[in-house]
């Protein structure tokens, strides 16, 4: 991905304030498809924190275990985002 463009994006996002405006721009901004799958892969991670199997969070959620498997990768990363939000 073009760094540059990567950053303009970080700069909307972190400036979006407001919920409502927030999540008209993503509504703009995501096709339907990811739409459904980025918010999956926020619970993947919730469920993965929680102590939920990988397998059962794939047959919960509807994903494939590598999906799954790639959120708990996330999250033994150093300097993970998800272990510092969540």
């Amino acid at each position: 991905m073009n760094k540059q463009y990567q950053k303009e994006l970080t700069e909307v996002l972190v400036g979006i304030k407001d919920k409502q405006v927030m999540s008209e721009f993503l509504g703009d901004l995501l096709t339907p498809a990811e739409k459904e799958e980025i918010p999956k892969r926020l619970q993947i991670v919730k469920m993965l924190l929680q102590g939920v199997p990988q397998r059962q969070i794939s047959e919960k959620l509807g994903v494939g275990i590598a999906t799954v498997t790639r959120g708990a990768r996330e999250l033994k990363k150093k300097n993970s985002a998800f272990r510092k939000l969540l």
